[in-house]
C-alpha cells in the first residue's frame, strides 16, 4: 500500500518552499488519492487556506459532493479547530495525523472537536506520530528564527 503520509509530507514540503508553515494533507478514497493540498495562507492572504480546508474543497469538487464519507485524510500536523470542524462537516471517516500540535491542536492535544459527544459527528482518529512530520516543522521554525 502506498505511503499516504509521505504524500502529505511532500505537500508540506511545497508549503515550506513558499515560506508557509509546512503542513500537507491528502484525501484518499478506495485506496486512491482524490485530493492533495498544502498551506497557502500567506500566498493567498487567506486565513482559511489551510491544507485541510483546501484538500476538502478539492475532494468535494472531485466527487461532486460535499459528503466525503468513506474517505480518509492524512495530515502532517494535528488540525486546528477550524479544520477539525470542516473535517466533521465533510463527514470524513478517518483522520491520520502525523504529529500533534500543542498550541492549537483540536483532535485531542488541546481540545477534541473531532471526537466530542456533544456534536453530531465522530471521526476515527489514527495517530501516526511520524518523525518526518515533526522534523519538517522543527526545521521550518528553526530556520525562521
Amino acid at each position: 500500500m502506498e505511503d499516504f503520509m509521505m504524500k502529505a509530507i511532500d505537500e508540506a514540503k511545497k508549503s515550506m518552499e513558499l515560506y508557509e508553515v509546512p503542513v500537507g494533507a491528502v484525501i484518499v478514497k478506495n485506496g486512491v488519492i482524490i485530493a492533495r493540498a498544502h498551506n497557502l495562507k500567506e500566498k493567498l492572504k487567506d486565513p482559511t487556506a489551510h491544507a485541510e480546508i483546501l484538500a476538502i474543497k478539492k475532494a468535494s469538487a472531485f466527487l461532486n459532493n460535499w459528503r466525503l464519507m468513506d474517505c480518509s485524510m492524512y495530515v502532517t500536523l494535528e488540525p486546528c479547530p477550524m479544520c477539525a470542524g470542516a473535517i466533521l462537516q465533510s463527514r470524513i471517516s478517518k483522520l491520520y495525523i502525523g504529529t500533534f500540535d500543542p498550541v492549537c491542536g483540536a483532535c485531542g492535544s488541546v481540545i477534541n472537536v473531532i471526537q466530542n459527544n456533544n456534536l453530531n459527528r465522530w471521526t476515527d482518529i489514527k495517530w501516526c506520530y511520524d518523525d518526518r512530520c515533526s522534523d519538517i516543522l522543527k526545521d521550518f521554525f528553526k530556520n525562521r528564527r
